[in-house]
Formats: structure tokens, sequence, C-alpha cells
């Protein structure tokens, strides 16, 4: 199978550049780097928690996450400020594509009644985030083994100026976006 890296770099550039109306190969919006954010429940009572959704984010993303804490402490949650609370992991180049690719091509298809990530999900620049409920979706967890659903947040950062933009860009890369009217 050709990399979407490839593909991309072949055909999608100049469809994508003419879309877009952009004289300047170097202006056509790219992948910049993904980001996976996951959240863990109870991280306070038990640190075991934090050790159990480390080695799926690990196992998932194939990179060591990086110990997200808490910045301010909120009362009340019971959360101090310098708690461990969370893990990230940002993927970029070769690993940033592959995953890319497993997301777009078996993550989302496995949901039962997809029908395509939601067009809203951009952020004003041409970055998208899409939430998953569990990681259970990724086939190298073994749902026997997760004693807790862990959901955990995409972020897939580009290069592009306008959600415009960043919609051609990931439509072009081949994310599944819900029928209906084109971002505009």
């Amino acid at each position: 199978m050709d990399s979407i890296k490839n593909v991309f770099k072949t055909k999608s550039l100049q469809e994508l550049q003419k879309t877009l109306g952009l004289k300047n190969p170097m202006a056509v919006p790219a992948l910049s780097k993904i980001v996976v954010n996951m959240g863990v429940k109870d991280a306070l009572n038990d640190k075991k928690n934090i050790e159990k959704a480390n080695a799926i984010l690990t196992q998932i993303t194939g990179q060591r996450p990086k110990v997200t804490i808490a910045k301010k402490a909120i009362s009340g949650f019971k959360l101090r400020q310098g708690d461990q609370i969370g893990l990230m992991v940002t993927l970029r180049g070769k690993k940033m594509y592959d995953f890319f690719t497993k997301l777009v091509a078996i993550i989302l298809p496995r949901f039962r009644d997809f029908h395509g990530v939601k067009k809203e999900s951009f952020d004003g620049h041409g970055n998208y985030t899409l939430g998953l409920v569990e990681s259970t979706v990724f086939p190298e967890i073994d749902p026997g083994k997760v004693d807790r659903i862990q959901g955990l947040e995409i972020s897939i950062v580009t290069t592009a100026r306008s959600n415009k933009e960043g919609y051609a860009l990931l439509k072009a890369l081949g994310m599944p976006f819900a029928k209906g009217n084109d971002h505009g």
C-alpha cells in the first residue's frame, strides 16, 4: 500500500492547489502534527490508572506518552496544582502519517452506525479535533484486558489558515466527513 504521504505529494497536492486557488505550491496546507490526548479518570485516587492508560496510549501510538499535570487547583474536583491528570503524545513525520492512515482506514469505519465525522469540529484555523469515547476501537487494544473504558481526543494540526483550507486538506487525505452540505 502506498503511504498516504506519497499519495498526497504526487496526486492530492496539485488538486488541492487548484481547489483552493493557490499559485504557490508551498502555500498548500499540510499535516503538521497529531496530538493524542487522554484525561485519566480517577488518576488522583489510584496512581495505577495513569500507568494503565500509559500502556494503552503507548500501544495505540507507538510512542511513549508525556504525563500532563494540573495547572491550577480546583477544590470541587479535589484537584491540586501539579497533580498528574492525563497523558498526551505528539506524533510527527512517518508516525503521524501512519497513525492518520490507521485512523481513517481502520478505526473510524469500525464504529457502529458510522456516517462520517462532523465538519463542525474545526477550530477556526484549519485544525481538527475528534473525540473517541473509548480506546478499545484500536486493533492493538485487547478489550478483555481493559478494566475501565477510557476515552481520548485526537487533534490533527495542519498548516491551513482557515477551516475551509483544513477541510479541503483532510478531505483530500481521505477523512470520511459526514454527508451533507460541504464546508464553505
